[in-house]
């Protein structure tokens, strides 16, 4: 059962910026429409044409409810109806010229509060605020959590990211030590301070502009490749993130005539160890270690590329 104190949070959380957005406002923006006529006439206007049942459906809204907007649309000339060639019995909704100049006044409305808004802050706390914002809908927005994933080249930021993600990943779920956030820090801060463009690649997993996944080739010398510090974050678990950050790691490694890659985990981390197997991995040697407080198993694992 979902913490009591999570969801006052969150209650608190929709008090605060329903009022920050002026959204309890009989009048939305200043003009005579309410937040409801405003999202759909949005919606009409943001689609070549759309019946009255999936507007009721996309929007959530009472059928009812929704024909009284309708009709009063109609009324002041910022809808026309036709019927649906596909279906007699249904229309398709459109916006007038006077209905589409009347939502993209919303947009220009809409975009200046928040520039207000955004204009009162410090440097970097609107980028902070909008990064927050894709968190939300990425974890809450069932759309947004379908949206393809892609796998990018690390730039400003990423390696900060990895060492705060992995060090607080590693605490809450194994009961590690700071050291271990030590460790991925120093790591992390060599692969900067030397890093090797022509033989070394940082690739960051990124969905609708959320970090959800990393890992590091750095070169360990003598024709080995070290695969490091693979991470894939929870909300991202299942879509077989893991495996295309290991074989981007391979074709890299491969490509710049690597003749093996050699990598350190635990044995704890069972799907991690399930993707080096089945990538061709073998395991070479392990050691108890309390590098992190709690006694562990270390594993070192290689994969062969001339084989």
């Amino acid at each position: 059962m979902t913490d009591l104190a999570l969801i006052e949070s969150a209650r608190e959380f929709n008090r605060f910026y329903t009022n920050f957005l002026g959204l309890l406002n009989k009048a939305y923006l200043d003009t005579p429409f309410t937040l409801t006529d405003a999202r759909v006439l949005f919606e009409i206007g943001a689609h070549d044409g759309v019946s009255a049942g999936a507007l009721a459906r996309d929007l959530q809204l009472d059928p009812a409810y929704l024909s009284r907007i309708l009709k009063r649309f109609r009324a002041e000339d910022l809808i026309e109806a036709t019927p649906d060639p596909a279906d007699q019995r249904s229309q398709i909704i459109t916006v007038t010229d006077k209905g589409r100049a009347q939502f993209e006044e919303f947009g220009r409305r809409s975009n200046a509060q928040i520039a207000a808004r955004f204009d009162t802050l410090t440097d970097g706390e609107p980028q902070a605020a909008v990064a927050a914002m894709r968190t939300i809908r990425a974890i809450l927005d069932p759309q947004a959590k379908a949206a393809a994933a892609i796998i990018r080249p690390h730039r400003a930021g990423d390696i900060g990211w990895i060492v705060q993600s992995q060090g607080r990943f590693y605490v809450e779920e194994y009961g590690w030590d700071l050291r271990f956030e030590g460790l991925v820090a120093d790591v992390a801060g060599k692969f900067l301070a030397n890093f090797d463009p022509g033989m070394e690649y940082c690739w960051i997993a990124e969905r609708s502009g959320i970090n959800l996944g990393s890992v590091l080739i750095t070169n360990g010398g003598d024709g080995i490749a070290k695969l490091r510090l693979l991470y894939v974050d929870k909300a991202a678990r299942g879509l077989g993130l893991g495996r295309q950050l290991v074989d981007e790691c391979i074709a890299f490694s491969r490509g710049k005539g690597y003749r093996q890659i050699s990598l350190w985990t635990n044995d704890f981390l069972h799907t991690a160890r399930a993707i080096y197997q089945k990538a061709g991995f073998r395991l070479v040697s392990e050691e108890r270690h309390r590098m992190f407080g709690p006694e562990a198993n270390g594993q070192t694992w290689v994969l062969d590329l001339n084989l």
